[in-house]
């Protein structure tokens, strides 16, 4: 089952990560922790909560403006390389600097502490140290750029290694569906066929996101061949909205939801049963829920199948790399029924 990891505003992009509010409040801190540094210092004269209260004010503003600087060029800054964004970030601290020190010199000279003197000494004062924290700053931001670029090699590597294993289970059983029905029912073996080629293009067409309609037409594809190898044993029961939402799901995502209700519940049933698939869109969320009727306990006419873990834990992976840990997939017994939910936040067709 394909996923995509390479998403350019959550993966390829270190302005995404500076807008996270983790990151905001560890600058915010570590500007607090400056100013601590600075406040004690040995040499300071006069009151050290005042001297740590301008340095603070000088800091945080230099901060502020710098990342405001960097959100207003966003778009500028989008193609440049990581070197790049690093170099446009110490050149809008210095000219932050410059400006709070400006500021502060006209003001009364409230600088002045930083430095133990008047004059024009706090601008240099300022804006060496602001390169120089800037500087400590980037090279801390770019460890931790590269550590996020390593976990998410990790990650992907993960989920290769859960694509492969869960490939050849999948084709495996539907080439056997299609083998079987060849067998029994001649006539429906080209429609099989062409069903069967449409799920293994998609499975072997490489990493993509698709849009839920069109992932939901596999599903459908899928269950033509159940139809034919189960005939009225298998029901199911479509609740689906007027017009789908325009959003996108990983290719092949909810298809072994569907699989793994007809393998681990109609199939195992003597009397078969039913699929209740269910797609619910509000303003920020979509639910693709899919219910199905759990075997009877000591009657069940097969036994439980294995592989379906994979198949679900590959879709719980690829769901949430895609929409950056928002996405979910949850399972569980409900009234008698297994329910398996993917929750997907609503997204805007790509300009």
């Amino acid at each position: 089952m394909p996923t995509r990891l390479d998403r350019p505003d959550t993966i390829s992009s270190p302005l995404h990560a500076a807008w996270q509010p983790a990151a905001i409040m560890w600058t915010m801190a570590a500007g607090e922790g400056l100013a601590i540094v600075l406040a004690l210092a040995p040499g300071v004269e006069g009151d050290r909560w005042i001297h740590f209260g301008l340095a603070s004010l000088a800091i945080q503003w230099v901060l502020l403006a710098t990342m405001g600087g960097l959100y207003l060029l966003r778009n500028l800054l989008s193609g440049l390389a990581p070197q790049g964004i690093a170099i446009v970030a110490l050149l809008l601290q210095m000219v932050a600097s410059w400006l709070v020190g400006a500021l502060a010199y006209h003001f009364g000279r409230q600088m002045a502490p930083l430095s133990g003197e008047g004059g024009l000494r706090p601008f240099l004062h300022l804006t060496g140290l602001s390169l120089s924290v800037g500087a400590m700053g980037l090279a801390a931001f770019h460890n931790h750029w590269r550590a996020r670029q390593a976990a998410v090699r990790t990650k992907h590597a993960e989920l290769e290694s859960l694509q492969a294993r869960t490939h050849p289970h999948f084709l495996f059983n539907s080439l056997n569906t299609a083998i079987s029905l060849v067998h029994q029912r001649p006539e429906d073996a080209e429609r099989v066929l062409l069903d069967l080629s449409d799920l293994f293009r998609a499975a072997l067409a490489g990493p993509r996101h698709i849009q839920l309609e069109e992932e939901i037409g596999l599903v459908r594809r899928y269950l033509e061949i159940e139809h034919l190898r189960l005939g009225g044993r298998l029901v199911v029961v479509w609740e689906l909205p007027p017009l789908l939402p325009d959003t996108e799901v990983p290719a092949l995502s909810v298809q072994p939801l569907v699989e793994n209700a007809v393998r681990h519940g109609i199939e195992r049933r003597v009397e078969g049963g039913r699929i209740d698939i269910r797609v619910t869109a509000g303003e920020d969320w979509v639910h693709v829920t899919v219910r199905n009727d759990l075997p009877d306990r000591g009657n069940a006419l097969v036994p439980a199948a294995s592989g379906h873990g994979v198949g679900l834990a590959s879709v719980s992976s690829r769901v949430e790399a895609m929409t950056d840990g928002r996405g979910t997939l949850s399972t569980g017994v409900a009234d008698g029924r297994y329910v398996a939910t993917i929750r997907l936040p609503v997204t805007s067709p790509a300009t």
